[in-house]
């Protein structure tokens, strides 16, 4: 419908130490939480500026990040074509394993 949000508009995610994280929409989207907030029939004021701030750290928001890009490339493969999860999982810092893990889990359905 006219009243949808193009997923190839950009929006902006802001870290709680203040760094600024510019991606399409359509890899936002893998957060139903994000996506909620950046939703435009929803009235939040997120929608408006399209920008969701984060309450997390930037290094935390850059790697949440780079795995929804992931998730959104690989979400419309086959099931015969092979996932390469392990370049993903290498890219993660063991020092930061856990508050990521929060965080993933505090932005309920990474869909």
């Amino acid at each position: 419908s006219s009243l949808e949000a193009d997923p190839e508009d950009w929006v902006r995610i802001i870290s709680h130490d203040g760094y600024t994280f510019l991606l399409r929409r359509k890899v936002a989207n893998m957060s139903e939480t994000i996506k909620n907030s950046l939703d435009e029939t929803g009235g939040f004021a997120e929608a408006e500026t399209k920008t969701y701030r984060s309450q997390e750290r930037g290094i935390i928001v850059q790697k949440m990040i780079e795995y929804m890009s992931f998730k959104a490339h690989y979400s419309n493969v086959g099931p015969q074509e092979e996932i390469p999860a392990n370049d993903m999982t290498e890219r993660l810092p063991p020092e930061i394993l856990l508050e990521l893990s929060v965080t993933f889990w505090s932005l309920t359905k990474i869909s």
